[in-house]
């Protein structure tokens, strides 16, 4: 099965990079962030959706920065979808939000904490939008099963099915890439979070630590798994990026990753044709 966002196909013959900053920062640094990553995106004729969020509401610290909030959000995005023509990718937290945001967004992710939220999953499905669900770091893969009966209860089979690390003791996630084969048999296409998946819970106290270094071996290994697209946050100055700082990738850098990213998704599947 594939995915149609306006006109890009997840699931399809092309690999597909979801990117972009983890948070809004400013009205400024989401339209500059996503002119940037679509002429990237273009030069390397990769189809690209621009994902950020108008609130990272589960930020280790009730102190940390978690955006601008929805309705100013909503405006920023609506601007960006405006002024780039790139279809837009950002989470909703809770069931009244689902509308709102379908309005702007072209798709609404589901948070992994948040995976198994009945009312969240059926709100979001009923928009007729495609569901993005980021698989909980404490579930299996297998256990999306019931998740993706709960949106196509609603009519919806716009699905897609995001593998973003599991839990592996305190402070620390691993990347078991057998998830991404078990996840493709829910006949939904599949993202790998390469970003996400490099993160330490909490290491540093009182934010979210990582290793950034293993970002382009995870995205790699996860393209060679078979996964349809990659989901990465990138940002142009990722030392004080108010979100996630530890595990985001640098702007400078995102060109010559996603070209050995399309490169490997290109062998693959001319090995299986």
């Amino acid at each position: 099965m594939t995915v149609q966002i306006g006109n890009i196909e997840v699931g399809g013959s092309e690999l597909v990079i979801i990117a972009g900053p983890c948070v809004i920062e400013s009205r400024n640094h989401s339209l500059k962030m996503a002119t940037l990553l679509k002429e990237i995106m273009l030069s390397e004729e990769i189809p690209f959706i621009f994902k950020t969020s108008f609130d990272k509401a589960n930020r280790t610290s009730v102190n940390s920065y978690r955006g601008p909030g929805l309705e100013e959000g909503l405006d920023i995005l609506g601007e960006v979808k405006d002024t780039t023509s790139v279809p837009i990718l950002t989470d909703i937290h809770s069931p009244d939000q689902a509308e709102l945001v379908a309005k702007v967004a072209d798709v609404l992710q589901i948070p992994a904490f948040l995976c198994r939220q009945t009312d969240l999953l059926l709100a979001a499905g009923e928009t007729g939008k495609c569901v993005n669900v980021k698989k909980g770091q404490f579930i299996a893969p297998q256990d999306l099963t019931n998740i993706v009966k709960k949106i196509e209860s609603t009519g919806n089979s716009n699905i897609l099915l995001t593998e973003r690390g599991t839990s592996f003791g305190y402070n620390n996630l691993v990347a078991d890439m057998r998830a991404i084969h078990v996840m493709k048999e829910s006949g939904h296409p599949v993202v790998f979070d390469a970003t996400h998946s490099a993160q330490m819970p909490g290491v540093l106290g009182d934010s979210t630590g990582g290793n950034r270094e293993i970002i382009p071996t995870l995205a790699k290994a996860a393209v060679a798994a078979g996964c349809d697209a990659v989901f990465m946050e990138v940002h142009d100055d990722v030392v004080n990026a108010k979100s996630d700082a530890a595990t985001q990738w640098p702007l400078e850098q995102t060109a010559g990753l996603v070209s050995v990213l399309k490169n490997i998704f290109q062998v693959l599947r001319e090995s299986n044709e």
